[in-house]
């Protein structure tokens, strides 16, 4: 039994003390397993103060060491790698380890901060079901859970086993690789690739869509496996002189394939397996493996070059040779204009001479004429007006002599009149 304080005991003589117990205080984000020693259920208490009972113990829950290693790596937990640690030094991982068993703590509830978009994989073996928890977010162990291991491929060329993670990223990333190819006429090339992928899910809450994305434990190695496999394939049907004109092209057709409605490179390549995308293929490098085969292509290379500067040579000849003539006809041209152009101004003063001299003697001619007529004008008004005058003078001697005459007679009529009286 347990007696619970506050109190003061004293335990008689056949009394066995077995322990104390104080209260476990526990964050939010913190937590024990308990263990019933009566049933042996154990479960995880998570947030509160706990008093184990007198039927209770902590209980140290088992993960493989590689787990424990990767929840004390603190680089895990940035948001820039999906990855924990490279496993290339022994001596350096078993100093690793030792430390880590050292600090770890069983009784305590394994937690774990999913970076963002990136993916946890855990599963219960009781009930055998998984869950997939997407970051930013924590995740807690429950007493019949582990995490879903990754061991994915590293290295160029890529070997098996070189990452160990246990978060999924998402995001677009690059995946480098090195492969040797054989072309029709067993030239031995070695090209590096460097492939764009990422995961892509559409409902987050689905958990059985959310758990394909670990169905493939090593998605590196296969990728650059199919990879490899496809451009080897591909680049073996034709020759060399056609793969170094063409190599993006037929390395991108042989990645991506073609669509059999339009006949075009397809954008994309999906593993539907575990929804993983590859978008885009670069060629970074390509280099015969051959020394004969890289001395030839070296030189051809370089006579390649030469004929290239030869004709841009030429062809920057012919243009300043064409530029020139272009000039000459365009003085030339210029040249003729501006003749034709000084010989209509010539023609229009000419024209502009005889019409001036037309109209000179013209208007001397004009001048003349109406000098003549206004002279004959003048003499005509004189003559009617003399003309006029005489009438005039005329007519007064008339009425003159007709008032002399009528008074003469009048005087004789008044005179015969008074002698008749």
């Amino acid at each position: 039994w347990m007696l619970t304080g506050p109190l003061e005991y004293i335990p008689p003589v056949e009394v066995i003390v077995l322990s104390k117990r104080k209260a476990i205080p526990l964050h939010q984000n913190e937590g024990i397993y308990v263990r019933n020693t009566n049933t042996g259920n154990v479960r995880a208490v998570i947030g509160k103060t706990y008093m184990l009972q007198e039927d209770e113990e902590l209980w140290e829950k088992q993960l493989p060491q590689i787990v424990k290693t990767l929840l004390s790596s603190e680089s895990h937990t940035a948001a820039d790698k999906h990855y924990a640690k490279e496993w290339k030094n022994a001596g350096k991982d078993r100093g690793d380890e030792q430390t880590v068993s050292e600090t770890w703590d069983a009784t305590k509830v394994v937690s774990f901060q999913v970076p963002h978009n990136s993916a946890v994989q855990l599963y219960d073996y009781k009930s055998k079901m998984s869950r997939v928890a997407f970051g930013p977010d924590m995740v807690m162990l429950g007493p019949d859970e582990q995490f879903t291991q990754l061991s994915l491929s590293a290295g160029n060329p890529k070997k098996a086993n070189m990452w160990k993670a246990i978060a999924l990223w998402l995001s677009p990333m690059f995946t480098s690789d090195i492969i040797v190819v054989e072309t029709s006429d067993h030239a031995r090339l070695q090209l590096d690739l460097q492939y764009n992928r990422h995961f892509e899910i559409e409902d987050y809450t689905n958990q059985a869509e959310a758990s394909k994305l670990f169905c493939v434990p090593d998605f590196v190695g296969d990728l650059c496996k199919a990879m490899a496999s496809r451009i080897r394939g591909a680049v073996s049907s034709i020759t060399f002189d056609d793969f170094h004109k063409n190599s993006a092209k037929i390395i991108e057709m042989a990645v991506f394939g073609t669509d059999p409605e339009t006949r075009q490179v397809r954008k994309r390549l999906k593993f539907p397996a575990n929804n993983f995308v590859v978008t885009s293929v670069d060629i970074k490098s390509v280099e015969p493996v051959d020394q004969r085969t890289r001395d030839s292509l070296l030189k051809s290379v370089t006579l390649a070059i030469e004929i290239t500067t030869q004709s841009q040579e030429a062809a920057a000849r012919r243009e300043a040779e064409r530029h020139e003539q272009e000039s000459q006809g365009k003085l030339e041209r210029q040249r003729i204009e501006d003749e034709a152009a000084a010989e209509k101004a010539r023609r229009g003063l000419l024209s502009l001479q005889a019409e001036s001299a037309a109209i000179e003697s013209t208007g001397q001619a004009k001048a003349e004429a109406f000098s003549r007529a206004e002279a004959a004008r003048i003499e005509a008004e004189a003559a009617v007006q003399e003309a006029k005058l005489k009438a005039q003078a005329h007519k007064i001697e008339t009425e003159s002599e007709l008032e002399r005459m009528n008074a003469a007679r009048e005087a004789d009529i008044k005179f015969a009149l008074e002698q008749n009286n």
